[in-house]
């Protein structure tokens, strides 16, 4: 009996020990939390809400970042010390003639055929920038969108042609808005060369009360003259807050997630054994961080390092080990 006993009891650790291993952690205490601290601030006037971000795989330490709806459509390549990375050519003259600094006058790379409505974030595949026009808080946009871009040389052009613009919507939205309002999307990632989207919840009517479930869709097809429905592979159930960035590690073996509120976390998904179900399938872990403020982009230095940029300009460099 005595031995019955002890083995039931040894099987009931182990399985909570596996259990405690694979599951989602969902609630740490605050004071466990990762103090988030400044590493840059960008000083560049014309980036002042800065929503997405992307490493550049062909030009060594450049990060595409952009605006949030309200700006030109335009992209602008910066260093993680904060810089602005300008090319030599551009200059004006004032009225007396002297050259005008160029980190004043610069106004980033314009996209042409783009409009910003509401850029939420940026991706890329090779030397290809997958631009999301997405933003959709009160859940009533049918014009969502991408925008594809051939990844422009940043020291040597002011512009950039729009090679496509991809429009795209929910399969399960029938109604704008509808009874849920769950197809805001301020997240996009690449994997396996498909362009992958997290949507940001809200409670119905309420565009300031966050819902902390999200879900995983998928673009499948690229069709510039009808819209492409993106297909739902995935869903979590409670994050802990609404999700404002994502983005997959450069060797695709991890997904960050950034959430902000009501409380604000990374979350790094491994990829499953088969297919693209992070959220249900690959084993997950939750870093609390504090002290971000408006934090609505990530993304990937290498495979140990991410890197966090604000909407009050800072940009924060958070080592994530294995």
């Amino acid at each position: 009996m005595m031995r019955r006993l002890y083995g039931w009891l040894f099987g009931v650790i182990v399985g909570l020990a596996v259990a405690a291993f694979y599951a989602p952690v969902l609630g740490t205490a605050r004071q466990d939390a990762l103090e988030l601290k400044p590493h840059a601030v960008v000083q560049h006037k014309p980036i002042d809400e800065m929503s997405g971000i992307a490493r550049s795989r062909t030009y060594d330490g450049v990060f595409w970042v952009h605006n949030d709806s309200g700006d030109r459509a335009r992209i602008f390549p910066i260093r993680l010390d904060g810089s602005v990375v300008i090319p030599p050519f551009v200059s004006r003259r004032d009225s007396s003639d002297r050259p005008e600094d160029p980190s004043v006058v610069y106004e980033g790379i314009h996209i042409e055929g783009a409009v910003n409505i509401d850029w939420e974030d940026i991706a890329i595949d090779g030397d290809t920038l997958y631009i999301a026009d997405v933003g959709n808080n009160g859940n009533a946009r049918r014009d969502l969108a991408v925008y594809v871009v051939k990844e422009p040389n940043p020291e040597a052009t002011l512009q950039a042609h729009a090679l496509k613009r991809v429009p795209v919507a929910y399969s399960d939205q029938k109604a704008f808005p509808g009874d849920e309002w769950h197809y805001d999307c301020e997240a996009v990632f690449v994997f396996r060369g498909k362009l992958y989207f997290i949507t940001k919840h809200r409670a119905p009517r309420q565009l300031n009360t966050p819902e902390t479930s999200a879900n995983l869709y998928r673009l499948d097809t690229m069709h510039t003259d009808r819209v492409n429905f993106l297909t739902r592979v995935d869903s979590h159930d409670d994050l802990g807050g609404w999700v404002t960035a994502a983005a997959m590690s450069p060797d695709e073996r991890v997904l960050a997630v950034l959430c902000q509120a009501p409380q604000q976390a990374i979350w790094l998904f491994e990829r499953p054994a088969r297919g693209d179900r992070f959220f249900s399938q690959g084993k997950a872990r939750r870093i609390p961080i504090r002290n971000g403020k408006q934090c609505e982009a990530i993304e990937w230095i290498d495979n140990t390092r991410l890197v966090i940029t604000n909407e009050q300009r800072e940009v924060f460099i958070v080592p994530v080990a294995p």
